[in-house]
Order: C-alpha cells, then structure tokens, then sequence
C-alpha cells in the first residue's frame, strides 16, 4: 500500500473526470474514500463503476447546506473539492448555477465539516484571465473573466479567509487544462478527437489562442502531492506543465493523428467574448514545495486519448455492443430465455 494506507477521504465531484481519476489513484494508494455524490446511483456515476463497491456513498448537494449535515460528526485526514459547474462557455447562460455551485457550495461545505486533517480546494488556470505576461506565477493578481471562473475565485477567497479566520489546513490548487480518456466531449480535445474520428465537419475559431494540456493522471497525482506535504498550507500553487499550444495547432495534429477525412475549419466559429490569448503556468512553486512534476507528454497523453476515443466510439455506436443492447432493454440469452 502507499502513503495514503487508512487514510479517511473525503472527495467531492469525484465522479467528474479528474475526480474519479483522482478517486481511483486514492483506493489504488488503499485510502478509505468516502464521496459525495446527489444521486446514489451508478447510471449518474458511471466513471466509478471499477470502485462503485469499495467506496462510501454520501448523497447530498453542496448547493443545499441542509443536506451536508451528515459531514458533522465525521473525521476525514483529506478532503478534496472538486465539485464544480466546470464549463466556461456555458456559464455565461447558466450564471446563477455557477456561482451557487462554485462559491456558494464551497462555503456551505467549509462551514459544515469540522474536524479535517487537510482541506484542499481544487480552483483553476481560468481564475488568472487576462494577464499582460505568461507563464502565470501564484502571485498574479486574478482576473476572472466568466461566471464559471469568478464563482471559483470566490471559493479561492473563501477557502483562504477560514483558514486565516479558524487556522484550520487549507490549500488552494490552480491546475491548469485537462485532457486524457473519459472526458466529456464538450471539451476541445474530446470534440476534436471524436468529430475527426466520425468524419464529421470540425469547426474551429482562429484558433490563435493557447492554452497548456495536462494528462489527467498527471493532475491526480499532484493533489495527492498536495495533500501530503507539510510545506502548504495557506498557499495557492499552479499544477501544470508550462508548455502551451494554440488550439489551431491541436486541432491540425488531431486530424493528423487519427488520419480523419473530416473537413477542418479554421476559423469557422466566432471567438469567445473576454478570450484569454495565451496561457500557461510556472509550475516552479509545486516544483519546489512537492517534488511534483508532469510524467506524461502531451504527445503521448493524446495518443492514449485517441485511442480511448475509438474504443468508446466502438462501444457506444456498435448496434451489437453490450451498452447499445441494455439501453434497448435487451439482455443476455438467458434473460431472455
């Protein structure tokens, strides 16, 4: 077993895409995991299906501070929040769920559990916005830039004034961009790989502006870095790779790699209001303060995608596929017997 043998997590949003990576490395490292999740369900949680029977339940909102109740008479040596409205676009429609979520649902849980040995707040790149120079250091001064963005600077703050308030160990992550299998397609490398995958028609903006991948196994990895160390408490620190690409760039390679017959156009979409051009992270501080740095190159990281990609493109558009045939209602031979 690793350094997290019997330990009590707890993770909020572990059935999102870096949680439930995040949530598989914590059992692997033989961690008792407890989660957070609204609907006490495997079809809503799908990504934990592999550790579905080897990790606590808790159904509750962190929207909702009554449901967190349960949180008060527990004891967890980590706590992981995760749990986010998480998609940037989107937000500007959904304004009043990001921020509830984001910051409103950072506050109800902070103020509900009491007895923790480490409270690790998952916040992001985005919170920096437009900045004059790159790579962004920790001591920038943010300017967030979407509804998804300002509620998860406001849980930053939040996080940030209890701990000076009550002292208690806390620790603010920004990690920058994700990618790696079993990402929603609504994020760039997913829609590009399944799109070229298809043969369909790839939109793109210009495509000018960069931003920085980190495999998701990578990011995992840090936080439980993060948690570990004694060196953090009260601080921000970047987890990224410091190397970006412009999304033309990725976009190109993609069609490349997986040898589509899709049309590309560049440029086919409008550019988003406040883009950010150029990002990517100093990562010195995570460097200097966990030994952490990323394992896995983008190049390879998206090979793996890639390749994830038209394994599950197989399973989900296979008419004979096993998921096809149950979300049919058809079963084996012997139910149907």
């Amino acid at each position: 077993m690793g350094k997290m043998d019997k330990k009590n997590v707890l993770i909020t949003g572990a059935s999102g895409f870096i949680g439930h990576q995040l949530t598989q490395l914590l059992i692997q490292e033989g961690a008792q995991v407890a989660i957070i999740a609204r609907y006490n369900s495997i079809e809503h949680n799908v990504r934990l299906s592999p550790v579905w029977d080897k990790i606590e339940i808790i159904e509750a909102d962190i929207r909702n501070i009554e449901s967190l109740k349960p949180l008060r008479s527990m004891k967890f040596d980590f706590i992981f929040h995760l749990a986010a409205y998480n998609h940037v676009g989107n937000s500007f429609l959904h304004m009043g769920e990001a921020l509830e979520t984001n910051n409103n649902g950072t506050a109800n849980l902070l103020e509900t559990v009491q007895d923790y040995g480490r409270f690790i707040y998952i916040s992001t790149s985005e919170v920096y916005g437009q900045q004059d120079c790159v790579p962004f250091i920790e001591e920038m001064y943010p300017h967030p830039n979407s509804p998804y963005s300002v509620g998860k600077y406001a849980g930053e703050l939040y996080s940030l004034m209890k701990q000076r308030q009550s002292n208690n160990p806390i620790v603010v992550i920004r990690p920058f961009n994700a990618f790696g299998p079993y990402q929603s397609t609504r994020a760039v490398i997913p829609e590009l790989i399944v799109k070229c995958l298809r043969g369909e028609v790839v939109l793109t903006t210009e495509g000018k502006q960069t931003r920085e991948f980190n495999f998701v196994t990578d990011l995992a990895e840090g936080m439980i870095s993060v948690a570990l160390s004694d060196k953090v408490i009260g601080e921000i620190i970047n987890l990224g790779t410091g190397r970006d690409i412009a999304i033309r760039n990725i976009a190109n390679l993609i069609h490349k790699k997986t040898k589509s017959k899709s049309e590309l156009r560049i440029g086919g979409l409008p550019t988003r209001p406040n883009e950010i051009w150029k990002m990517s992270s100093d990562a010195s501080k995570a460097q200097k303060l966990l030994g952490w740095k990323p394992k896995v190159s983008f190049e390879e990281g998206l090979d793996i995608t890639i390749e994830w990609f038209r394994n599950y493109l197989t399973v989900y558009y296979n008419a004979d596929s096993p998921l096809v045939c149950l979300s049919k209602g058809i079963g084996s031979k012997s139910q149907r017997a």
